[in-house]
């Protein structure tokens, strides 16, 4: 018997693949829509370390999925590309002085090998990178959509710097330590500063981005993060006046039916009122307690576990409702990016204001109870009740005494009703060079003129360095060349080019569409093409793109929908996230812990499907999991088990019955499986199989031909060599899945359960479909039966046929 030879037949099928275009796939407006479907993959970002074993995962799963609906006869789009521009790039061209882009390609011709080494079936005539002139072009043009619009505009606002890295950062990527504020790539020190951004306006779309996502099939998880992350909340703003100045306070709260108890009041440290409200006695503390605080992440001021801070003002507030004076303090906390940047304490009923008070020793006052009678507080009462304390509003429930408190704000002048969101503006703007340039003009004397479309794409310069200015603008600034021009209207003024470049997100907003057309030079994709595949029907990525990738790819289309330029409001209709693949020490894979699998190292050993069959095999798709070689040795054991029974003579003989039944059953629980990605489950079925059918010395040509089709979305390679061997000259990527025939299915033996009194106390071995009188008189004839019945009088009995018998006493 000769063993498996997976790497002779995994590069023969590979290259027949891509010279034969197997997977290309053409518009066909024949099909109908039904028998479409778009498969998308999280495109990678093309890093120099190439492909771990926990890329492949996502992948593979799709690519079983979609091998599975060609078989069903579907018209599959299933692309791949790559997500180019990013920061990674220029620091390696910082350090090396190797252009961005050189390595980019590098990186991008070693992620497709890898990829291809693994037999997925993408359609590679619809590749993209979204770091070329022929792709970008595009981004900017959606970019001068969306100014046309008004949805992008400039503003200066503080953010964190790394002069290291020059370039701005997002809360996310900042690190607290205790030496301060680092960078998390590098570890470079960063600083809060007000710069110049090109924001986009994803507020405007706020409500119906928490909307959209009802429709969707997500999972919860993700999307209560979205919802979360957008933040909507709906209460009042309140006035409170200033003691000895003409400025009142503004604050937002959701609970105005608690104003009775507000004992003190929070503004955040950069609120515009500090520096004129702070008394010359406190002045040195607020001042240090600002400097304090502008090295923390909004993440880290936010955080519920930490200890609360704070300093007070000197100055009081006169609370609208009992006129009584309250305190004025300054805490991280409270954050002048949400609401108003300043809070009512309402210390009874919210945790955060209960440590805050209990930690300065500042008033408590409960206003609302559960049953409307004070109690003791051993910490914050924050549910709704009955009102108390709280003037002529106390006895009102929760809901009541909230309209009837803002109908009397309303009708005093002392604010109004109000929603609230915790999302902000998009900082759409990085101070770097490899990214996609901003496609408008500085106009001297005019402001921001947009650059014509028939002069798109405005290209990268070519640059000597891509050092950070360390004034906080781009590499861009130093190329007066490439920045120097003149205004797009032909008045002949001088302009100057915007030096900023987009952020990494741009690309990867709306890439899915491009694949759609992706040779396209008059339009970002044709619009019977955009009708003919979206929404997309499945995408499956890492769940740690829940919230900004998605967010943003879904209010990019949203503005490309409102546009009239895509055929859906929403983008991914169903998404999967698939679980991480931890190392062998059950540790994240890091180089650092030396843990890292190099699917290459995989592959040379044990063969690419191998890899895709153990990846399946792990677990649940979903689910986070630790590699182990000894469970990828069991399933190429599997493979080779495989390949020895199609050495054997194929006979055209007719199967045992038992046979039959076994590939019958096989047949629906693979299908069933693959269809709802329970890839695991398939795999275990297909190998319960292979033990049934291993003794037989001749394999009957109806047992083994629909096994192979079964196994080709899973091993694809050793499936396309076993149906060349079985004598077919076409390759079975688009060969019909196999049918099963439902009576060969069901087991003529079930259990049936036989309960006393409805707690079960015996099992029944027997044929489907035995009568009831027969079930009761076995289930009475039963030897634990008959001992738990001795000296009981049974009153009556209940069966429900194959699958129940119930006896009362």
């Amino acid at each position: 018997m000769k063993d498996y030879p997976f790497q002779k037949i995994e590069k023969k099928w590979q290259d027949y693949w891509l010279s034969n275009k197997t997977f290309s796939v053409k518009e066909d407006p024949t099909v109908p829509k039904e028998k479409r479907k778009y498969v998308l993959d999280m495109f990678p970002y093309p890093s120099a370390q190439g492909l771990h074993v926990g890329h492949p995962e996502g992948y593979t799963a799709t690519d079983i999925y979609c091998r599975y609906l060609r078989m069903k006869g579907y018209k599959v789009l299933h692309p791949m590309g790559f997500d180019s521009f990013g920061l990674p790039a220029e620091i390696y061209a910082i350090t090396t002085g190797t252009h961005p882009r050189i390595t980019t390609e590098q990186n991008i011709n070693k992620f497709r090998k890898q990829i291809q080494a693994l037999g997925f079936s993408y359609d590679w005539d619809r590749e993209i990178s979204t770091h070329t002139p022929e792709y970008y072009k595009w981004t900017q043009w959606m970019f001068l959509k969306m100014y046309e619009k008004g949805l992008a505009y400039m503003a200066e606002i503080p953010v964190w710097y790394c002069e290291e890295l020059g370039t701005v950062l997002a809360n996310e990527e900042v690190l607290q330590t205790p030496e301060g504020p680092r960078s998390e790539r590098g570890n470079h020190p960063v600083v809060r500063k007000p710069l110049r951004q090109w924001m986009l306006k994803i507020t405007a779309y706020a409500d119906r981005l928490l909307e959209g996502l009802d429709k969707l099939d997500w999972p919860e998880s993700i999307k209560a993060m979205q919802r979360n992350w957008i933040g909507k909340s709906e209460g009042a703003n309140v006035r409170f006046k200033i003691k000895g100045y003409e400025e009142n306070l503004e604050v937002f709260t959701t609970r105005p039916d608690t104003l009775f108890g507000a004992t003190y009041m929070v503004i955040a440290p950069e609120h515009p009122l500090v520096e004129k409200i702070t008394t010359e006695k406190q002045k040195q503390a607020v001042k240090e307690y600002i400097e304090k605080a502008q090295l923390k992440s909004d993440l880290e001021r936010t955080d519920l576990a930490k200890e609360k801070t704070g300093v007070f003002t000197g100055a009081y507030a006169i609370n609208p409702f009992t006129q009584q004076e309250i305190p004025i303090w300054i805490s991280d906390y409270i954050l002048m990016s949400y609401g108003t940047g300043a809070i009512m304490a309402v210390p009874a009923h919210d945790e955060r204001d209960w440590e805050f008070a209990k930690k300065f020793n500042l008033p408590i006052i409960q206003v609302v109870s559960r049953d409307g009678k004070p109690q003791e507080l051993t910490e914050a009462f924050t549910e709704e009740g009955i009102s108390i304390n709280s003037g002529q509003f106390s006895g009102l429930p929760t809901k009541e005494a909230k309209e009837k408190i803002i109908s009397y704000i309303e009708e005093n002048k002392l604010g109004r009703r109000a929603v609230n969101y915790r999302l902000r503006d998009w900082i759409f703007s990085r101070q770097r060079y490899w990214g996609e340039p901003f496609p408008v003009v500085h106009v001297e004397g005019d402001g921001v003129q947009a650059v014509p479309y028939s002069e798109l794409p405005v290209t990268l310069p070519e640059v000597k360095s891509y050092k950070p200015t360390g004034t906080g603008e781009s590499p861009l600034a130093a190329i007066k060349e490439w920045v120097e021009t003149n205004a797009p209207d032909g008045s002949g003024r001088k302009a100057y080019r915007e030096t900023n470049t987009m952020p990494q997100w741009a690309g990867s907003c709306w890439y899915y569409l491009r694949y759609l057309d992706p040779h396209n030079d008059k339009e970002f994709a044709s619009k019977d093409k955009i009708e003919y595949w979206m929404p997309v029907d499945l995408y499956v990525g890492g769940a740690e793109h829940a919230v900004l990738h998605l967010l943003y790819a879904r209010f990019w289309h949203k503005v490309l929908y409102d546009l009239g330029l895509v055929n859906t409001d929403e983008p991914f209709m169903r998404l999967v996230n698939q679980g991480m693949i931890l190392g062998e020490d059950g540790e994240k894979m890091s180089k650092s812990r030396g843990n890292v699998v190099n699917p290459d190292d995989i592959i040379k050993e044990y063969g690419a499907d191998s890899l895709r069959m153990y990846e399946m095999f792990m677990g649940p798709l979903e689910v986070t999991k630790p590699w182990s070689t000894k469970g990828l040795y069991g399933v190429h054991r599997f493979l080779t088990r495989v390949w020895r029974i199609s050495e054997r003579p194929i006979v055209e003989t007719e199967p045992e019955k038992e046979h039959l039944i076994a590939l019958h059953k096989t047949i629906k629980k693979v299908t069933n499986d693959t269809d709802t990605l329970n890839f695991n489950t398939a795999i275990a079925q297909m190998m319960t199989y292979i033990n049934q059918i291993n003794n037989l010395k001749e394999i009957p040509r109806k047992l083994w031909e629909p096994f192979v089709l079964l196994l080709a979305p899973y091993a694809p390679h050793i499936a396309e060599e076993m149906w060349e061997k079985l004598g077919h000259k076409e390759s079975l990527a688009y060969h019909p899945w196999p049918q099963y025939d439902e009576k060969l299915t069901i087991d003529k033996k079930i259990t049936v359960v036989v309960q006393i009194n409805g707690k079960v106390r015996a099992k029944l071995e027997t044929e489907r479909d035995t009568p009831k009188e027969d079930l009761e008189k076995l289930a009475l004839s039963n030897q634990r039966i008959k001992e738990l019945l001795q000296d009981k009088t049974v009153k009556k009995i209940i069966t429900v046929p194959n699958k129940i018998v119930n006896i009362v006493i």
